[in-house]
């Protein structure tokens, strides 16, 4: 016997894991987005157990903004299986009082076959960010514009698996596609980089160019050393979770797949 409840969450904090981050039995945080969600749920339901499943992940340093990211937690052995919505829109309610670091979303229950749509289309789905950028050789609006300008759109890359998630990944190449590449200068050597991306590209790694492991990269593009100083997931671009009525205090998506 199990529920299933499904949402979407922003995430604020450039500390937060999304799961718990324990290296050699040692906890490195103190909490994380999958428990800030689901300890405060497991009040109601009383499981025994659960399991957090997202559509991708961002890293520590990274936050979520926009719409969310969409999320199933799976309840298993509750002490009932028939929950009132507005049981879990008063759950939700408390979640967000309870922590500035993350915010949560449409949170509702649904069937199994319902939430495999989070996983349907993966490989298809895209993502929007903004990464704040650093160079080390003076840049101005004009130049930056006209060097993105001359970059195919979309740009297909080959990605080597980067070497910060080696010792948990399989070495492999993978190509991605990134599109709508946009900077906005801030001072000579800082500007705004938006970009939208095919799921699974790793876009710290398309900046800095990972020793030259993801091709073509930022780097190779403007002829100089840049890396990422800040990263925000700005939208998940896809059409699931169904979005609630209740959500009158929630913020606009920040980037749509289909503004071009």
């Amino acid at each position: 016997m199990h529920i299933l409840l499904l949402g979407r969450y922003n995430k604020y904090s450039r500390t937060l894991s999304q799961t718990p981050w324990i290296i050699d039995g040692v906890r490195k945080s103190d909490t994380s987005v999958e428990e800030l969600i689901a300890l405060p749920i497991n009040k109601l339901v009383t499981s025994k157990c659960h399991v957090f499943l997202s559509s991708g992940r961002e890293d520590v340093d990274v936050r979520t903004l926009g719409l969310g990211r969409p999320f199933v937690v799976e309840f298993r052995q509750p002490s009932r299986i028939l929950y009132d919505p507005e049981e879990f829109l008063a759950i939700q309610r408390k979640i967000n009082m309870l922590t500035k670091d993350i915010r949560v979303r449409d949170l509702q229950q649904v069937t199994k076959e319902q939430s495999n749509q989070i996983k349907e289309g993966e490989e298809e789905k895209t993502k929007c960010y903004e990464a704040l950028c650093y160079t080390d050789t003076q840049i101005d609006q004009t130049e930056l514009d006209q060097i993105l300008a001359s970059v195919p759109n979309p740009l297909v890359i080959e990605q080597k698996t980067p070497v910060r998630v080696l010792h948990r990944r399989t070495l492999m190449t993978r190509q991605r596609s990134i599109s709508d590449l946009v900077a906005t200068v801030i001072d000579p050597y800082h500007f705004r980089l938006r970009l939208t991306t095919q799921a699974g590209a790793y876009v710290k790694e398309f900046v800095h160019g990972d020793f030259a492991r993801t091709k073509p990269n930022l780097t190779m593009i403007l002829d100089r050393f840049v890396d990422i100083l800040e990263l925000d997931v700005l939208a998940v671009n896809i059409d699931f979770p169904p979005m609630l009525d209740n959500q009158n205090d929630e913020n606009d998506s920040l980037c749509d797949i289909n503004e071009k």
